[in-house]
């Protein structure tokens, strides 16, 4: 049997480097891995491969800055509790702009948690994020929603096997760069490339060189579609090549990655986001932090990150290192709350203009 749990020594040396520490492209990827893991690239592509047909690792694809190629934001829907599970099927399984689905909840009495249903979305450039949400609103019966699109992205990894051993308080060296997304218009030959590129990989993919069959796919040679490629990363459209662990759910045999998600609110005062959004987002613990805009509903919080934990009061004390670490830096904290993670769905947020005016014509087929 050849294991495929996280957390056997091999595996876990592999994921360490292989969940987000796989920066930009490169033409074998998995012998990075091997380079870095201290494995041999037959050990690596065995184990990927078992792990991915085993469902301990999800998919395994090259990331994308998906914020530089179609407008995004973080979605809060009110949606009555009779309706909540039908709206989470639909979002989760009919709108493939919709990426994380999570039903969440929060141990504070605030208005704002009467949004239960929180969602990622992305629309391709030359649409609109409000026409979509208006639709799906129609469509799930919520009765109001709030979007919120990044003015700030600080961090944007996963890294969970490397974070299990973190330390609350722990952060780098130097503030988290702020990256402000810019949509970037593409050709129709550089939409075949990504389209390749961030296809996800099947099992008898995992191979070395893997893209040579990704430019054939786009009908281009291998030294285009690397060319191309490279010119994405210039234009600071891709992120890692990532093999991105099942977090969610535990493993058949009942071995779980993380229990709680949880996502964190900060207010800080008008002018300090930039600096608060730097301050979060060098603490290591952290998967994703943004700039966004909560408005009143949520108490006019700017800051918001993700934290992943086996532990609800781990997570606390990291939170809580956090808040301390922004009150040592002189930002004043206005507010502060954590909304909790339940039932939740992850896939990637479809991004094609082609495969967008598809859907459309499926939701009004008149």
């Amino acid at each position: 049997m050849i294991p495929t749990e996280h957390n056997d020594p091999v595996n876990a040396s592999i994921l360490a480097i292989s969940e987000d520490k796989i920066e930009g492209f490169h033409e074998d990827p998995f012998a990075i891995v091997a380079e870095r893991s201290g494995q041999s690239l037959e050990m690596v592509l065995h184990r990927i491969r078992a792990m991915l047909e085993a469902g301990t690792i999800r998919r395994v694809r090259q990331t994308l800055i998906t914020n530089n190629l179609a407008e995004g934001g973080l979605v809060a829907w009110r949606v009555p509790e009779e309706k909540l599970e039908a709206a989470f099927d639909f979002l989760f399984k009919e709108d493939p702009f919709s990426g994380h689905v999570v039903v969440r909840s929060t141990d504070a009495r605030i208005q704002g948690g009467a949004f239960r249903l929180w969602t990622t979305l992305k629309v391709p450039a030359g649409f609109s994020l409000t026409d979509h949400c208006e639709l799906l609103a129609r469509r799930i019966g919520a009765d109001s929603y709030r979007m919120m699109q990044a003015k700030g992205i600080f961090t944007l990894g996963v890294g969970h096997v490397r974070r299990k051993s973190s330390q609350p308080g722990e952060r780098s060296e130097a503030p988290a760069t702020m990256m402000t997304p810019a949509v970037v218009h593409l050709s129709n030959l550089e939409w075949r490339v990504l389209l390749e590129l961030k296809r996800e990989f099947a099992p008898d993919e995992i191979t070395s060189f893997p893209w040579l069959r990704r430019a054939e796919a786009a009908g281009v040679s291998p030294d285009e579609f690397y060319s191309v490629a490279r010119s994405f990363l210039e234009r600071k459209l891709l992120g890692r090549f990532s093999t991105f662990l099942e977090h969610v759910k535990p493993s058949s045999t009942g071995v779980r990655v993380t229990r709680f998600n949880a996502l964190f609110h900060w207010a800080v005062p008008a002018g300090r986001e930039a600096e608060a959004g730097a301050e979060i987002g060098r603490h290591d613990i952290m998967t994703h932090c943004y700039w966004r805009e909560g408005g009143p509903e949520f108490n006019n919080v700017n800051i918001m990150g993700v934290a992943h934990g086996t532990d609800k009061e781990r997570v606390l004390e990291h939170k809580a290192a956090m808040d301390s670490h922004l009150q040592e830096a002189g930002i004043p904290l206005l507010y502060t709350n954590v909304f909790w993670g339940g039932r939740s769905e992850i896939k990637p947020s479809e991004i094609s203009p082609v495969i967008y005016r598809q859907w459309l014509k499926t939701m009004n087929p008149e």
